[in-house]
């Protein structure tokens, strides 16, 4: 690891295992981000129960150019925390997901959803089980009876706004599901 780091052991005899491990877990985390400053890192022994083990806590404290990221494993009792190297583990992957998440971000590779495509029922033929989709941007889509969701073909009137997925049919373009956008919808 290129930065600094500190580890700090409390209500507990520090181990030298134990340091190396956090080091090597930290080290680590350079693979995830490249411009980590520092990183700072608690193991401490609170709860002493009649029944069971000491349960670590580890706390990491990351510093990033313009971000922080606080994560604390062992609070909720988790019986595989008697082991501090598991709670170390566990933080320290809990760091990385959270690290990732940071440089996806930043890169803008944050998964965007889309909403379907979306138009107004322009033309029904209800004895034909078809109609047509005008989209905004002036195409016509043709749909059949069985595209539209709920059975809601025979409630469709000329102007309802509907949602749709569309496909290559063999006349052209076709929507292969229909849906009523109702009063709530996304424009």
């Amino acid at each position: 690891m290129k930065i600094p780091l500190q580890v700090t052991f409390r209500h507990m005899e520090p181990s030298d295992a134990l340091d190396a491990d956090i080091k090597e877990h930290a080290e680590n985390l350079d693979k995830y981000a490249d411009k980590i400053m520092s990183c700072r890192v608690v193991v401490e022994a609170p709860h002493q129960h009649k029944h069971q083990g000491q349960l670590y806590q580890v706390s990491i404290n990351i510093t990033v150019p313009g971000h922080e990221i606080n994560v604390t494993r062992g609070r909720d009792l988790h019986h595989a925390h008697e082991d501090p190297y598991v709670a170390v583990r566990d933080a320290f992957n809990a760091a990385q997901r959270q690290l990732q998440d940071l440089v996806r971000v930043r890169r803008g590779d944050v998964k965007l959803h889309e909403t379907a495509p979306h138009g107004r029922v322009t033309s029904l033929s209800p004895e034909e089980h078809f109609g047509k989709i005008e989209t905004p941007d002036g195409r016509e889509i043709y749909f059949h009876r069985n595209s539209v969701l709920d059975e809601e073909f025979d409630g469709l009137e000329i102007g309802t706004e509907v949602r749709f997925h569309e496909e290559q049919g063999e006349q052209g373009p076709q929507a292969s599901t229909v849906q009523v956008i109702g009063k709530h919808h996304i424009a």
